[in-house]
């Protein structure tokens, strides 16, 4: 006996053996009872979910001389049995693909005007109508808009968006869904039965997954799997003969996520690696099953998982474990991941990152081997400031408001003389000023804090350091008037071109010459910077007075004047020299700065 294909031995017959497609063919059933036929229908949808079927059921039915209450073809007139011998004289298909020039188009215009010989009408069946040429569709539009009576086209297609508009408004559109997982297993179920092939409804599961909606594809792998499994599809033999990756071990990385087991998820992903299966689809496959355990967390939700009965509540016994936070940080990660596989020179690294950053979500911030930087660098600026700066003695008696004459530094850092235990306690009816500085003014420099120009200007991190957390701020708001030192300064000027970038794009080009600026300490606290023309300082003078304010409260000194020159005004012999210069000047007069140059490989931005 001739073996023939599950696809084709098991296609449907009739409009109720149709699967997956209830609401469509409920109404060419209801247009046959009727007898309210179009001229011209359209059925369009993906592969192998019952377009060209229908067409050929609908073509029947309508040809039927005794049809059933129902709209079916009774399968006992003449031309119901001339159809299903392949015989029928009053039904033709053509191949589009293959037919698609204009003589083929007027041929079967030619063959329109013979009227049917047996039945009422001549049903022209067109599959694969997207491939006709524009000239060809052209050739057609008459016949399709004023056929003659006894002639209904059916036009089938994968691909309506390539279908002239004056074609699809000459038709009635039927849109055909895909199959789901849920029918396509069902369907299976009883193609195993009537076959007498023992089966595991998960192995049908994988099946119906792996036909990504085509019933066809999905008897096609039925029909490779039996042949694998030699009558009893089973879940391992399954995943073994499609080399589909093993749920198994998405459930199991979730679990090692949660419990930030990095080590053994490494363990796992070699392991896959090693069977043959690609990073970017295990990324993929556990952002799909992620998505799902997303999904089993909501009772609402949980119809949307498209997985078997034992499936789901596998999903829904791990959504217990997840918090909804983790899986949505999973899903952001892997999404990223995804996006950036094909770019990366190092795919397999990426897919490594993606899983550590995963299992760290969960992991607390404090804990060392997180392997994160701090949320918050502000903070962190703000213990480094504290550690290096010894706690001042509380005062034993109220400050009196005295006005202290400030010193002049004169480009020198400033720094305190004496430690705050060798400071001799202040006599009890002492009256201490209220603006001299205290250890909490000690100066900070870069040093200090541990960050280069180069950081600063790429990234802006210091910017964000905040001197109001260490230092306090004098009555109703208004800065102290505080000692600082140069580099006090440049840190803040360099903060300050940096926030300038980032919140207002329309200064970009003024806030990035003032980054190569230097400003001085004339004459504490007045401070002075020097342009190279007059363009530049007009462009300056009109945000000078922003400026001012940032100086004076980011460097706790209200007193602190602001000043523009020219070059050629303040020194017209000398030359202005640029970030670089400076460097270059430091570099050879230090050579140790080019060592540290070399040894760390720094670059000057």
């Amino acid at each position: 006996m001739e073996y023939i294909v599950s696809a084709r031995k098991y296609r449907p017959t009739t409009f109720d053996t149709v699967v997956g497609q209830a609401a469509l063919t409920t109404t060419l059933k209801n247009a046959v009872k009727s007898g309210k036929l179009a001229h011209a229908y359209l059925f369009c949808g993906p592969r192998g979910v019952g377009k060209t079927t229908c067409a050929r059921i609908f073509a029947k039915a309508i040809n039927c001389q005794n049809p059933t209450a129902a709209g079916e073809a009774c399968n006992e007139c003449e031309s119901c049995q001339s159809f299903n011998e392949q015989r029928s004289l009053n039904i033709f298909e053509l191949d589009a693909a293959s037919n698609n020039s204009v003589e083929h188009i007027k041929t079967l215009m030619e063959q329109t005007r013979i009227p049917p010989q047996l039945g009422r009408y001549k049903v022209f069946i067109i599959d694969e109508v997207h491939m006709l040429s524009t000239a060809a569709f052209n050739a057609f539009l008459k016949t399709l808009e004023e056929p003659p009576a006894h002639v209904i086209f059916i036009l089938a297609t994968t691909e309506k968006h390539k279908i002239l508009p004056t074609i699809l408004s000459r038709c009635q559109i039927y849109d055909f869904e895909r199959m789901t997982v849920r029918n396509t297993i069902d369907h299976l179920k009883a193609v195993a039965e009537k076959e007498g092939i023992q089966y595991e409804e998960q192995a049908l599961a994988v099946i119906a997954e792996k036909a990504d909606g085509g019933m066809r594809d999905a008897l096609s792998i039925f029909d490779q799997a039996t042949s694998f499994c030699q009558g009893n599809i089973t879940y391992d033999k399954v995943i073994e003969d499609l080399n589909v990756l093993d749920t198994e071990n998405y459930f199991r990385i979730i679990d090692l996520s949660i419990t930030n087991n990095v080590s053994e998820i490494m363990v796992l992903l070699n392991s896959i690696i090693n069977k043959g299966f690609d990073g970017g689809l295990l990324i993929q496959g556990l952002a799909k099953h992620v998505r799902n355990v997303l999904m089993a967390k909501d009772p609402q939700t949980l119809s949307l998982l498209e997985v078997s009965d034992q499936q789901r509540q596998r999903y829904q016994e791990q959504a217990r474990k997840c918090e909804t936070r983790f899986l949505y940080q999973a899903l952001k990660l892997m999404n990223q991941c995804d996006i950036n596989y094909r770019q990366s020179s190092n795919k397999r690294l990426l897919v490594e990152l993606t899983l550590i950053e995963v299992a760290q979500i969960t992991q607390p911030d404090d804990d060392a081997s997180a392997g994160r930087r701090p949320k918050r660098l502000k903070s962190l600026f703000k213990n480094l400031i504290q550690q290096s700066q010894p706690k001042p003695a509380a005062p034993q008696v109220a400050a009196a408001e005295t006005p202290v004459s400030q010193p002049n530094p004169q480009n020198q850092t400033i720094q305190s003389t004496q430690s705050s235990q060798n400071t001799p306690k202040a006599p009890m009816n002492q009256q201490s000023p209220a603006n001299a500085p205290t250890p909490a003014a000690k100066s900070t420099s870069l040093k200090n804090i541990g960050f280069s120009w180069t950081k600063i200007r790429q990234d802006g991190k210091p910017s964000k350091v905040n001197f109001s957390d260490s230092l306090s701020d004098g009555k109703d708001g208004q800065p102290n008037d505080q000692l600082f030192s140069q580099e006090d300064l440049e840190l803040q000027w360099m903060s300050m071109c940096n926030r300038m970038t980032e919140k207002q794009p329309q200064l970009i080009g003024i806030a990035t010459r003032m980054k190569n600026m230097n400003p001085q300490i004339t004459e504490f606290p007045q401070v002075e910077i020097t342009v190279e023309n007059e363009l530049i300082k007009q462009d300056m003078e009109a945000i000078r007075k922003s400026i001012l304010k940032t100086l004076q409260l980011h460097l706790h000194n209200s007193q602190i004047t602001f000043t523009i020159l020219v070059s050629d005004q303040k020194d017209q012999g000398k030359k202005i020299l640029s970030r670089r210069e400076q460097f270059e000047e430091m570099r050879k007069t230090n050579p140790a700065v080019a060592k540290l140059q070399q040894e760390f490989d720094l670059e000057l931005a």
